[in-house]
């Protein structure tokens, strides 16, 4: 079982490593991601052997101040759990510290004091000030001390452990001091009092409290940009949806639908869950969930999902799923995991952070001896002790990887691409190979009337055969029926249909016997097949599955049906092979429709008439020369999908197929695939950076702050105030680099022009070349993806003269034009000139 829980009380890397390794050692605990960006854990675990509860006690018994609970549950009550910064404490911390700075330090640079705190004789007083300034600092600022002196004496030091220990090592000495110079003004020793008057700590030991304060508010500003992608997601459900009740509409809580319900969404509402239409007919925004900037049609038996707009339109929707089952929940779920799981680049940095403040403070102790002996000055060897303890915070080496992850995911949710977890994420930067599927991967996986040929007319022929195949269930009769009824073209009903199994159908029209199917059932109609093989041979190279049509025993016509190939294909293999990875077709169609489908997109390597079996087997070849991912729809191809190295579940809608894949592609686009590899190579060139940065911030600022740069010709010292200062600075820089993620684009949404990289049919269909003086002609158009399209094509049509009128669809790839004395070879051209190609053209 996987369950989410939520951990109160972490401040830093030590302390989720902490927590990490208490539950790690429970008996029946599968895996463990602890998550400190958003304070959670998700455990894997053997019911059988463990319960929620225990795993919760053992987050709690590793340190008393950790608090934990399930999601579904209320947070626990844990005693002195620290906030985070909000402004009003960092506001006050800093105002205090700036008085006490001007008091302490005003003196160097002329500031005037009032007289009794100025001279050697009101030292004392001077002391007690800075003193009182610090009482506040130090109480704001309380939860460092309480945590990090508890954690260190339960052998688990953490970052707070170090801001304690150095804040409280210059206030006990500020104190001893002030003891001394009153002991030495009682007795007259003049000389020490002059020696220690501006020598105390006060004012380090609140300011590194205050520069601790200011990079954690920043930080955490910043942290909170980088679950901007879930919290959209999160927002999108609506509160309040429209049920319909005997009728009539009821204004209910959304959490109150279940299945099988009825809502109504309305233009400007939000779907409350997801379903189908059983009524009207809208538009849906969905790009919240998929990416996709294009508004969806939707019509009765459309499915719809929940958190996405109707941007136009009345629509009565049934519910199919709610809760956790939503396509929305899921899409939450999956993003939260990933953002809080681990890379396998995160692991250094946690061995590292686990050990990191016990070496911290022993350096800080040998130091602190070092100087002790050396300069015989308490006052400089405390100096480089604490610099070494506040500079040293590990806050940064532990928000490296996660905070990168946490954007990278998300960022990958906004494209439509969700991620499982992070290993996978880091993975796609070494993809070597990518093997496709062809139908509904490369291919629409619907089959289309491509081409045909009759000596009737074409209105005509395909009224009659439309009709014949409507009565018929066959994937290629109803592809001729969609055809003809895009065309707008009425069809005829016949009479004495008959299916003839393996061959085709025959049946009667206006007394006339027409046969449709394949050669077989052409020699059985007694047709001459040299009056249709030439064009049947031609048919058959491009990979066509043909339609024979004979009447009364003479060809008529033939009709070539093939699956379209997406507009977006040939760009996909092209952002492929600009990121150098190979492209292998793996399908179980024909050796010629799977090469007509490489040819036509660019992929080289062709693997065609495979068994769905014996995909598995080709993949675990290819695995022993390259690093392997395969692209399916995540059903047929799930044991191919789950043997590549990674399995890229191409979805769409409600039928995302959560765990069919280590990655899924909401919006269906094939050019994902490399958008998800960009977007690895930029996450972990990222958490390169980050760490590189860490681990040589420490590296340098460990040593300096330790002193050894002091005695030579640099003369170099860093104080204590300029160390927290440094500390803050870098968690703020490994931050701020990891929302520079957020910036991302694919490569192939940089293009300025919409149809770059499209890939248009080159084989258009007949094209009947009839004139008339005034007619409306129906333009079939391939190659519209946008608005911007639809407005190039009406833009030119509108400036033929002779044309009044022009209606473009972009749903429907059609224009329809009015005109007076136009040939339709005139808007053929006008239109193909503009590099969208027509495929057909018919009066209405």
């Amino acid at each position: 079982m996987k369950q989410k829980f939520s951990v109160t009380g972490m401040t830093c890397a030590a302390c989720s490593a902490h927590v990490e390794n208490s539950v790690k050692k429970l008996n029946g605990v599968q895996s463990v991601a602890v998550s400190l960006l958003t304070n959670s854990m998700t455990v894997q675990y053997d019911e059988q052997l463990l319960s929620a509860q225990q795993i919760i006690q053992a987050v709690q018994s590793g340190d008393w101040f950790y608090g934990s609970s399930t999601t579904d549950s209320q947070q626990p009550k844990v005693n002195n759990q620290p906030s985070g910064v909000t402004l009003s404490r960092l506001i006050s911390s800093l105002a205090l510290c700036l008085v006490l700075m001007y008091v302490s330090m005003g003196h160097m640079i002329g500031l005037p004091l009032p007289g009794f705190l100025s001279g050697v004789q009101n030292a004392v007083s001077f002391a007690l000030i800075q003193l009182l300034l610090c009482l506040p600092v130090w109480y704001i600022n309380r939860s460092y001390y309480i945590v990090g002196f508890k954690r260190l004496f339960k052998g688990s030091p953490n970052m707070d452990s170090l801001i304690a220990v150095g804040s409280s090592a210059g206030a006990i000495y500020a104190v001893i001091i002030i003891f001394v110079m009153s002991n030495a003004l009682g007795l007259g020793d003049i000389a020490t009092v002059q020696k220690y008057h501006h020598q105390l700590y006060f004012e380090s030991s609140a300011m590194i409290l205050a520069l601790v304060d200011l990079g954690k508010y920043f930080e955490g500003k910043s942290k909170q940009k980088t679950g901007n992608a879930l919290a959209k997601l999160k927002n999108l459900a609506p509160k309040k949806a429209l049920l319909l009740q005997d009728g009539i509409e009821v204004e209910v809580d959304s959490s109150t639908i279940v299945v099988g319900n009825v809502v109504v969404v309305k233009a400007g509402m939000v779907f409350p869950a997801d379903g189908v239409v059983t009524s009207g007919s809208c538009f849906a925004d969905e790009s919240a969930i998929s990416g996709e900037s294009m508004a969806v049609e939707k019509l009765t038996d459309s499915k719809v999902i929940g958190g996405t707009l109707c941007v136009g339109g009345y629509v009565q929707v049934t519910v199919t799923t709610v809760g956790e089952d939503s396509v929305l929940s899921k899409i939450i779920t999956l993003v939260e995991e990933a953002s809080g799981s681990k890379a396998p680049i995160q692991r250094l940095a946690d061995k590292i952070s686990s050990v990191f403040v016990p070496i911290v403070l022993s350096i800080s102790l040998v130091t602190l001896i070092i100087w002790l002996i050396v300069s015989r000055s308490w006052f400089l060897s405390l100096d480089f002790a604490i610099s070494v303890l506040v500079i040293s915070c590990p806050c940064a080496l532990g928000l490296a990887t996660p905070v990168a992850l946490m954007v990278a995911t998300g960022k990958g949710a906004e494209h439509g691409i969700l991620i499982k977890n992070g290993e996978v994420l880091e993975h796609l930067a070494q993809l070597q190979c990518v093997v496709l599927d062809k139908t509904g991967t490369l291919t629409e996986g619907k089959p289309q009337v491509k081409d045909f040929y009759s000596t009737m007319d074409s209105n005509t022929f395909f009224a009659i055969i439309g009709g014949i195949e409507q009565q018929s269930e066959h994937p290629l009769g109803n592809a001729v029926v969609a055809h003809a009824q895009q065309m707008g073209i009425s069809l005829v009903k016949p009479t004495d249909f008959k299916t003839i199994a393996g061959q085709g159908v025959v049946a009667t029209v206006d007394g006339k016997s027409y046969a449709i199917g394949n050669k077989q059932l052409m020699q059985q109609q007694g047709v001459d097949n040299s009056a249709y093989q030439k064009l049947l041979d031609q048919y058959l190279q491009k990979a066509y599955t043909s339609l024979l049509v004979s009447c009364n025993g003479a060809f008529v016509g033939i009709v070539g049906v093939g699956d379209q190939v997406k507009q977006t294909s040939k760009q996909a293999i092209e952002c492929l092979d600009k990121l150098n990875i190979k492209t292998v077709l793996l399908t179980g169609d024909n050796q010629g429709a799977a090469q007509s489908v490489c040819n036509e997109v660019g992929i080289t390597e062709c693997i065609s008439e495979v068994l769905p079996h014996q995909k598995q087997q080709h993949i675990a070849t290819l695995k022993q020369s390259y690093y392997t991912a395969m692209v399916g729809d995540g059903i047929n191809d799930a044991p191919a999908l789950a043997t590549a190295d990674i399995g890229f579940s191409v979805a769409s809608g409600s039928d995302i197929a959560i765990d069919s894949a280590s990655v899924v592609l909401v919006k269906n686009d094939i050019r994902d695939v490399a958008t998800a590899v960009e977007l690895s190579k930029k996450t972990v060139k990222n958490i390169k950076q980050n760490l590189f940065w860490a681990f040589f911030y420490n590296a340098l600022g460990i040593p300096i702050a330790a002193g050894v740069l002091y005695n030579t010709p640099l003369n170099l010292q860093l104080s204590p105030m300029l160390a927290a200062l440094a500390m803050s600075m870098s968690s703020l820089f490994v931050v701020t680099n990891a929302l520079r993620l957020r910036f991302f684009k694919p490569s192939h949404a940089q293009n300025k022009h919409c149809n770059q990289g499209c890939t248009l049919p080159t084989n258009p269909t007949q094209i009947t070349t009839q004139e008339k003086n005034t007619m409306t002609y129906q333009l079939s158009i391939t190659g519209m993806m946008c608005p911007h399209c639809t407005g190039r094509v009406q833009k030119t049509l509108e400036q033929i003269p002779g044309v009044t009128q022009v209606e473009v669809s972009l749903e429907k790839g059609t224009a329809t034009v009015q005109c007076a004395n136009v040939e339709q070879s005139t808007l053929v051209n006008a239109v193909t000139e503009q590099g969208y190609p027509v495929t057909e053209i018919v009066a209405l």
